[in-house]
């Protein structure tokens, strides 16, 4: 396994300094932020990208993300363009010796939560899901916005975008996804590009909109569309547990058998047992609802040694700034799965297992 470390560039208050002083850490997660949505990624912004990176002793190892436009999801009449353009952003990737890609095909908004800063009793701050909380937002009355969000919509923009989602239901949503994989896919072949399609947070319809990246049997299905390693999936463990119906691991396993992992983001959630709601906990097992020991021994049994990131973490110790993304517990997740790695790496070679070619 590679651990890496989101990070947002040169306007995070999370420096590449602070991330390469973390044990373990090789490689960074990021993005080009500033490019609007369909349009090209030029290689020289791709390549200045990857010097600064590279500038800290760190390397560019996944690009989180290279973002879906509404009119694909969609599958409006412009989408052919807006693919053209993708598909070129990709093969710029590529010619750069960037080759990870995360993505998501969630319709309108990306991962959702009902509080950013909500106190839990250890004296820290994290983000929370409270179902019953969401029943009553209203995305059209402007009462939603998270990092990471498009929030260039008017409030009649976005009542036109969600007029345009009734008509849409999951099969559509479908519909449009293949027709975007069976393009893309066979450009970031050539590329040499693995792409790794992130669930929906949380993986379950908001808003009356359809989300399908959510389950086993929506995963396998998934990767069933374009049978190749390129078409590939980020499992997010948080993301997949945080529906008290799925079972992460499980998912993990599946995906690992089937050589379609290109990316782990491995953070721990707590159900609160009211309904889907859910807290993000520290990632130590004791403190929510994934065994960590298991996702890691999962990652060792198969020989897996693609790059894995510590998700979202709480605010802690004072830290002030992006909700979910601070340094000091997003560290500690870090160093606590390097510690989880060596021991599971420990144990089966202890008891006569192969062990990783290396745990970190």
């Amino acid at each position: 396994m590679e651990m890496t470390f989101r990070w947002y560039g040169h306007d995070d208050q999370v420096t590449l300094e602070n991330i390469r002083q973390i044990p373990g850490m090789k490689g960074i997660v990021t993005a080009i932020y500033d490019v609007p949505v369909g349009e090209v990624w030029s290689r020289e912004r791709i390549r200045q990208l990857k010097q600064d990176v590279e500038a800290s002793g760190l390397k560019l190892s996944v690009i989180e993300s290279v973002p879906v436009h509404e009119d694909i999801k969609l599958g409006k009449p412009t989408r052919d363009h807006l693919i053209d353009n993708y598909i070129q952003t990709i093969k710029n990737l590529g010619a750069e010796g960037v080759n990870i890609v995360c993505y998501n095909f969630m319709p309108v908004f990306d991962w959702t939560r009902t509080d950013l800063a909500y106190d839990l009793p250890d004296g820290s701050n994290a983000l929370i899901f409270d179902e019953e909380v969401a029943k009553k937002m209203d995305p059209v009355k402007g009462e939603l916005s998270l990092p990471g969000w498009d929030s260039s919509y008017t409030k009649d923009e976005m009542k036109a975008i969600m007029d345009e989602y009734s008509k849409v239901d999951e099969e559509k949503l479908w519909e449009h996804l293949e027709y975007f994989i069976k393009r893309v896919i066979p450009a970031a072949e050539e590329a040499g590009v693995k792409m790794a399609i992130h669930p929906d947070d949380p993986p379950y319809s908001i808003f009356g909109l359809p989300r399908i990246i959510t389950c086993k049997e929506n995963l396998v299905r998934f990767v069933e569309l374009y049978d190749s390693p390129n078409n590939g999936v980020t499992v997010c463990v948080g993301s997949y547990a945080s529906d008290p119906n799925n079972d992460a691991v499980e998912m993990l396993k599946e995906m690992l058998k089937r050589n379609r992992v290109n990316f782990m983001h491995a953070r721990n959630i707590r159900l609160t047992g009211k309904g889907k709601s859910f807290e993000e906990s520290a990632h130590p097992t004791e403190y929510g609802s994934i065994d960590m020991y298991e996702v890691v021994k999962a990652l060792h049994d198969a020989n897996w040694e693609g790059p894995i990131r510590p998700d979202h973490g709480r605010m802690i110790w004072g830290e002030t700034g992006r909700p979910g993304y601070g340094l000091f517990d997003r560290a500690l997740g870090a160093t606590y799965l390097h510690g989880l790695a060596e021991a599971v790496a420990k144990k089966c070679k202890t008891i006569g297992e192969k062990p990783m070619t290396q745990f970190f």
